[in-house]
Parts: C-alpha cells; structure tokens; sequence
C-alpha cells in the first residue's frame, strides 16, 4: 500500500520536473478555475492533513494552506513530497492499523462537521485516490498547455489494471 502512494507522489514529483513556475501558475480560464499549482497543492494538503493530525488521532482535511509556496513553486511542492515519502516510509504495519478520528464538513448549504471512526490505512488509501483524481487534472490543464505529460498521470489503480489487461 505505501508503496503505490510513493508511486503516486512521484508521478506528481514527475510532473513537477517537467514544468516551469509559469506553467504550473497558470490558470487556463474558462476551462479550469485554477492552476496546475494550486491542485498539487491540494493534494500536498491532504497527506499533510494525515501527518499534521496524527499525534492528536484527528486528521480534518478542511484545514488547508490554500494558496502558498507549495502552489506557486515546484520546487517547494517537489520538497514538500520529499517530506510526506519519507513519512510513509516509516509507518509501521501496526500504525497502519492504528484508529483515529476523522472530522470532514459534510453539507454545502450550511457548516455541519462530522466526526466518524477510522484507520490511518484507509485515509492513506483515501489520499492517494484524491491524488490521483487531482493530478488527471493537473494532466489536462498540461494538455491544454501544450506540455508533453506522461499518459499515465492521473490514471487511477482499476483503470491502469483495466488498460493493462486489454480492456
């Protein structure tokens, strides 16, 4: 399992390297409400969400930084997966299994925040989803940019086994 989410954050790492501070910057307006940047951001969040909340056992991805180096310098996003894979790299199988508490607002129309039960294992495995949903953006805001992007950005597990096993 950790080791699908550092594939997923060097795809990101991938990317990053591949980009200069005013692509990753720009927004392609009508078709994208925002950067390249501020989705590696978002993603970058969320794993921070998990890091950050870890020794109280509460992980709330509606704290974020929102704006930011992260989401105007590659080289700062690109630092910041270096932190979040090594964090992964030292989990345990026990930690993996440890519960926490998760608090998520949960309506558009007004605040409600909920807290529910679960494991650090399931909300790594929900990072990397999110991530991956978010760098199938970031792949067609580079598309729109006219970058050469690596076909298999954003493409989710069960997809890329889909493709693999000739449809």
């Amino acid at each position: 399992m950790i080791e699908s989410q550092l594939l997923i954050l060097e795809q990101a790492n991938k990317y990053l390297s591949s980009v200069t501070e005013s692509q990753y910057v720009q927004v392609i307006a009508p078709a994208f409400m925002s950067s390249a940047g501020a989705h590696i951001r978002h993603i970058l969040d969320h794993y921070n969400s998990i890091i950050n909340g870890l020794p109280e056992g509460l992980v709330d991805y509606d704290k974020r930084s929102r704006g930011g180096v992260i989401e105007s310098c590659p080289e700062a996003a690109q630092a910041s997966i270096k932190e979040i894979s090594t964090f992964l790299k030292s989990l345990t199988a026990e930690q993996l299994q440890q519960n926490i508490k998760l608090s998520t607002e949960v309506s558009v129309s007004d605040k409600k925040v909920i807290i529910v039960d679960t494991t650090l294992a399931r909300e790594i495995i929900f990072v990397g989803s999110h991530a991956v949903h978010h760098l199938a953006t970031v792949k067609h805001i580079a598309q729109a940019q006219q970058l050469d992007i690596d076909s298999a950005l954003g493409i989710a597990p069960a997809t890329a086994t889909f493709l693999r096993d000739g449809q």
